[in-house]
């Protein structure tokens, strides 16, 4: 038995890494206390150099792994210039981590329309009056930028900014990560060559 109460064979003899995130997404919608979906993000900007934030992951399939921002902001334009991303989970609760990374493409217009017009009000309306990464000379003009948006905005629908859409990570490796006693952690990889091809399961020296 590890430490968050699940036999170590919860996970190792698994086939299919989504099945297995699922399950491990589930157990975190019940035990974390904020955020079960919040994931650290990498990029890489021209210089080669990497970024790291924290996002929320809105959906995952086969295809991939989907979240939502401004494409004009940091992540966005690096995103877009590399087309390469990595995630990583952790829920201390559960004691585990859940790595992957692979390459980036933009999520269809039809996606990112349900999954904006599903926002709150003012979460639309921020993704207008937001030049997100960029100065901003204080709180006043924000806050002015929301006022105005709100006015043009004041009846009927809010629409998608041109600039705010979703990005998919189709993954070539994924890692679970489970905590076992003096460090001898449980680590399984799936990887593959391509995108869309077949997984391989290999288990790591933790």
């Amino acid at each position: 038995m590890s430490a968050s109460g699940l036999t170590t064979g919860d996970f190792t003899e698994e086939t299919e890494p989504y099945a297995l995130f699922g399950s491990w997404l589930s157990d975190a919608e019940k035990s974390e206390v904020n955020d079960p979906n919040a994931v650290a993000l990498a990029t890489v900007d021209e210089h080669g150099l990497p970024n790291v934030r924290m996002v929320l992951l809105k959906g995952y399939d086969p295809k991939g792994f989907v979240f939502y921002t401004n494409f004009e902001s940091q992540k966005g334009r690096e995103i877009l210039g590399q087309k390469k991303a990595a995630m990583c989970f952790h829920w201390k609760s559960l004691r585990r981590q859940v790595r992957l990374r692979g390459e980036v493409e933009v999520v269809s217009d039809e996606e990112a329309d349900v999954y904006y017009a599903s926002r709150a009000r003012g979460s639309r309306i921020g993704a207008w009056a937001s030049k997100q990464s960029r100065p901003l000379e204080g709180r006043f003009a924000l806050e002015k930028a929301v006022a105005e948006y709100t006015a043009r905005y004041a009846i009927g629908d809010i629409p998608r900014p041109p600039y705010w859409s979703g990005f998919r990570i189709k993954p070539v490796s994924i890692e679970f990560w489970h905590d076992r006693q003096f460090r001898l952690h449980d680590r399984v990889e799936f990887r593959r060559a391509e995108p869309d091809g077949p997984w391989e399961k290999v288990r790591m020296y933790p």
